[in-house]
C-alpha cells in the first residue's frame, strides 16, 4: 500500500647495489642521521603534552559554558503547558507502543480484494504532556501548533486464506513509534524539555530563545520530522520542510539514517514532495 502523510601501481623492478646500508640492525650507522631524527622528533614530542593539555582546556571551558547556559536556561525560563482548545483534543499526545499489537475490535467489514500492506502516516506528539510555552523576565514565547516529536503510525494489513473453502479473512496490526531525531535523543535523554520554543510570543523572548538555543545546541529550532512519510527507490522517509529525510523501517518503525543524498544535499527537503513520472 502507498503511504500517506501526516503521514596499486607497480613500481618498475630494479636493483641497486650498496656497499654499506643506510640502516643497521644496530640502529643509524652515521651519527648524523640520528641527530637529524633526533632534532625532528624531540621537538614534536615535547609538543605532545601541550596539544593533549589544549585539548583538555579546550573541552573543559566548553563543559563549563554548556553548564552556565544550562543554569541560565533553567533558572530565568520556565516551561508550561500550551492550552489545548476541546476543538484541538486531536493534538493530544499518545503513549509510544514500540511493537506491533494486533487489533481485536474492528469495526465493519475488510472488502475481500483489499491489498495486503502497510497503511503509515505521521504526525506531531510532543513529549512531556504536550506543546510548551515559556515565562521569563524577557516575557513569554511559544511553540506554534504544527510543532511536536514525530510519532509513525502504521497499520499492517495481512491477508489469510482458508484451505478449506478459500474464504478470506484478515489481521490488522498498528503499531507506533518516534522518529529519534537527533533533538529528539536530546530531550529523552535529559527526560525534559530543552529547546526553548521560539515561533511566536513577545519579541525579546523569542530573540533571548533563538540565541540560547543556537549557543546550546547549533541550531535556532528544535528538529522536528512530523509532515509526511514517501517511498523513493525502495526506501521509506520521515519528513518536515525545516530538515533533512530520515530513513524509517517500515516494518519495525526504527530510525535509521539521515538521509542527505549520498552527501549532496545539505539544506532542508519540502515535506510534500510529489512524484514525477518520466
Amino acid at each position: 500500500m502507498g503511504s500517506w502523510s501526516h503521514m596499486l601501481v607497480v613500481a618498475p623492478k630494479c636493483s641497486i647495489h650498496q656497499k654499506r646500508p643506510f640502516i643497521s640492525s644496530h640502529g643509524f650507522d652515521h651519527p648524523s642521521i640520528a641527530a637529524g631524527f633526533s632534532n625532528i622528533l624531540m621537538p614534536m614530542l615535547r609538543s605532545v603534552p601541550q596539544i593533549t593539555l589544549q585539548m583538555d582546556a579546550s573541552k573543559t571551558m566548553k563543559t563549563i559554558t554548556t553548564k552556565l547556559l544550562d543554569a541560565v536556561v533553567d533558572s530565568v525560563f520556565q516551561f508550561v503547558d500550551m492550552p489545548r482548545l476541546p476543538s484541538q483534543s486531536n493534538f493530544a499526545p499518545v503513549e509510544e507502543i514500540g511493537e506491533a499489537m494486533v487489533i481485536i475490535d474492528i469495526e465493519g467489514e475488510i472488502p475481500n480484494g483489499f491489498p495486503e500492506g502497510v497503511y503509515i502516516r505521521n504526525g506531531s506528539n510532543p513529549l512531556f504532556g504536550g506543546l510548551k510555552s515559556t515565562k521569563s523576565i524577557f516575557g513569554n514565547s511559544d511553540s506554534a501548533w504544527v510543532e511536536g516529536e514525530g510519532m509513525l503510525h502504521a497499520l499492517y494489513v495481512k491477508k489469510k486464506i482458508d484451505e478449506n473453502d478459500g474464504s478470506i479473512s484478515y489481521t490488522i496490526e498498528y503499531n507506533n513509534k518516534y522518529v529519534e531525531t537527533s533533538s529528539y535523543k536530546l530531550e529523552k535523554q535529559s527526560n525534559k524539555p530543552l529547546f526553548l520554543p521560539a515561533v511566536k510570543g513577545d519579541s525579546l523572548a523569542v530573540l533571548s530563545s533563538l540565541m540560547l538555543n543556537k549557543l546550546r545546541f547549533g541550531v535556532n529550532y528544535k528538529y522536528y520530522s512530523n509532515t509526511n512519510v514517501f517511498e523513493h527507490s525502495g526506501k521509506f522517509y520521515s519528513v518536515a520542510e525545516s530538515h533533512l529525510p530520515i530513513e524509517i523501517d517500515i516494518l519495525t518503525l526504527n530510525t535509521l539514517n539521515q538521509w542527505d543524498f549520498n552527501g549532496t544535499w545539505n539544506r532542508p527537503l519540502c515535506s510534500h514532495p510529489k512524484a514525477v513520472e518520466s
